[in-house]
């Protein structure tokens, strides 16, 4: 993340979100080995599809929602991350709804998946969710991460908050489908 991005990286958004994102990784590594998942990833799919198409049909309100709903975001953010590794659909519903301004809403959304991506890979090296044969690997793929943040940073420079709301429901839709994909295949 650039320094520029760093800058615009709303903490006051983030910390709310850590200790409820940190138990719902903990509650979702430890059903992660206990709960069928086909229905599980179904009812994460509709959710998210429902939200997706409430940003492409531009349904959702406008309004800002209560800090409060920090709790349910993080923890279900959380939960669902450890649970199939997609927890982003909570945490930008929330986010979306608190942060206006898609240069704030980008960055803290980078930075806050950066924090849980690391709170997940901790939680699954403890738990032995993840081999330490791995963490190279990990470690490799850092670079595609930045280069990744780099191009993101570069197209939403060119686009409207409108197109941003619209690309976020696009990549809702998409990540609701793949979903449904995987339980159906």
């Amino acid at each position: 993340m650039s320094h520029r991005a760093r800058a615009h990286v709303q903490w006051a958004e983030i910390i709310p979100l850590l200790p409820t994102s940190l138990l719902g990784i903990i509650v979702g590594a430890t059903l992660l080995v206990n709960l069928p998942r086909a229905p599980l990833l179904t009812a994460l799919a509709l959710f998210v599809i429902l939200f997706a198409l409430r940003y492409l049909f531009n349904i959702h309100g406008d309004k800002r929602v209560s800090r409060n709903w920090s709790v349910p975001a993080g923890l279900s953010g959380g939960l669902i991350g450890a649970l199939f590794g997609t927890g982003g659909p909570p945490y930008v519903i929330y986010l979306t709804h608190r942060i206006k301004d898609k240069s704030r809403l980008r960055a803290t959304l980078s930075g806050l998946f950066m924090l849980d991506g690391l709170f997940r890979v901790i939680t699954f090296l403890i738990a032995g969710l993840l081999g330490t044969h791995l963490l190279p690997l990990l470690l490799a793929s850092a670079p595609v991460v930045f280069l990744a943040l780099s191009l993101g940073h570069r197209v939403h420079i060119g686009i409207s908050d409108r197109q941003m709301l619209k690309l976020i429901g696009t990549l809702l839709l998409v990540s609701g489908g793949s979903l449904l994909v995987e339980v159906w295949s």
